[in-house]
């Protein structure tokens, strides 16, 4: 044990722990690639849910151990009654942060009164200049020399909430739909993941719950 100069004894101090992560639920409809990108980051994932049924990002989460549900605006008598259940379950869950990956439904506002502030998606060009569901083929037909993968916070307009982050992407003269997403995708699957790992070690005050 280390002792002061004046002979009393120096209690060592305990190394400060880190504060805990929030818990990620990742919202999914289709092939989840970027979940997969979480998953692999080894993210603290604790729910993923999706839209729709079958879609390969729950077979993802599901592999990986993570606890998955359907939410089909189908089998709810109005969209707004899904995200109130929607929600219910990510916060049983303990999520603290939602992440949209490849998430195609637009929240309507019961689900911002739990989550609004948290919540995060990914665009595939610069916001707020393309904006909307389709921004590679709106990016090729507006001929602009470059795109970008942008990360940013979800709020009750179109693509309209606080870009967090973004990353310029070229467009080449001959790129299609196909291979200029394929470039996109990819600096996705490395942006978001350090974004989220940012989120959900407290970093970002917007966040906080």
């Amino acid at each position: 044990m280390r002792r002061r100069l004046d002979g009393g004894a120096q209690r060592a101090q305990a190394p400060a722990r880190p504060a805990p992560e929030r818990g990620i639920g990742v919202l999914v409809s289709g092939e989840g690639t970027n979940l997969q990108a979480l998953i692999d980051a080894r993210l603290p994932i604790v729910a993923v849910a999706s839209n729709r049924p079958g879609v390969r990002a729950l077979e993802r989460a599901e592999r990986a151990g993570i606890a998955t549900a359907v939410f089909d605006a189908a089998d709810y008598a109005s969209r707004e009654e899904r995200d109130v259940a929607l929600a219910e379950w990510l916060q049983i869950r303990g999520v603290e942060l939602v992440v949209c990956a490849g998430y195609m439904h637009l929240f309507r506002e019961p689900f911002f009164d739990y989550y609004g502030g948290c919540i995060v998606n990914t665009h595939s060009a610069p916001l707020p200049d393309f904006p909307g569901a389709h921004p590679i083929e709106d990016v090729l037909a507006a001929g602009v020399p470059e795109t970008a993968a942008t990360v940013h916070f979800v709020d009750e307009g179109i693509d309209t909430g606080r870009v967090i982050t973004a990353e310029k992407v070229p467009v080449y003269p001959d790129d299609t739909v196909e291979t200029l997403r394929e470039r996109v995708q990819a600096v996705e699957h490395r942006l978001l993941p350090r974004v989220i790992r940012e989120l959900v070690r407290g970093r970002e005050s917007r966040c906080a719950r």
